[in-house]
């Protein structure tokens, strides 16, 4: 069975230092033998979730609004083993494509549980750890297993070639797709070998002001 993992390139242009970041992470996935998709969706209008209950009512991994590409990248993803999110640092946070195009992504995505997945930021120069906190929330809120590296998983830099003389950051990188290769492997020996996945709970939702 051939393993691919899907990435999501939050910027507002498509081949700049987010995409060097993306590309360096696929490069380490493809050396061990994974299938790679990188997928742009920073240049598009992308309207943030309305809360309007669709998605949980039909339960179909689509969203009501069809305008956009969040439901066609919510079909894709049924192919996908594993993903990496990548977002430039807009004031200290995920840029605005990527928040609105994540909080539909996981709200309405009905197949994404223990899939692994790992965030990646870039930034010129501060705000990108907030930025990765941001983004890793939307993981570990969904029962995915979150791919870590040898370091926080940013590069720097104000251009592709100025990215790529963060050789660091690059290592990170190439370490994150090397990391999600071996979990992937791993959880398909699993599923061979007979490991069923956890068995879940009823889930109970507390209210603090009653």
């Amino acid at each position: 069975m051939r393993l691919k993992v899907q990435l999501i390139n939050g910027s507002p242009e498509e081949k700049r230092c987010t995409y060097t970041a993306l590309c360096e992470v696929g490069k380490g996935l493809r050396e061990e033998g994974i299938e790679t998709e990188i997928i742009h969706i920073g240049s598009q209008a992308i309207i943030g979730c309305t809360d309007c209950g669709y998605c949980l009512k039909e339960r179909k991994n689509r969203c009501f609004y069809e305008k956009d590409s969040v439901n066609q990248i919510l079909e894709k993803s049924k192919e996908a083993d594993g993903f990496v999110f990548g977002s430039p640092v807009h004031y200290a946070g995920a840029s605005g494509a990527m928040t609105s195009f994540l909080d539909r992504f996981f709200r309405c995505g009905t197949d994404l549980q223990y899939k692994p997945g790992a965030v990646v930021v870039s930034c010129r120069r501060g705000g990108a750890t907030a930025a990765f906190d941001q983004l890793n929330k939307y993981l570990t809120i969904s029962n995915m297993p979150v791919v870590s590296s040898q370091y926080w998983n940013m590069v720097h830099g104000n251009t592709p070639d100025e990215v790529r003389q963060d050789q660091e950051g690059l290592q990170t990188m190439r370490t994150i797709g090397k990391n999600m290769a071996w979990l992937l492997q791993c959880l398909q020996a699993g599923k061979e070998a007979g490991v069923s996945l956890p068995e879940k709970e009823k889930r109970i939702r507390t209210n603090f002001i009653r």
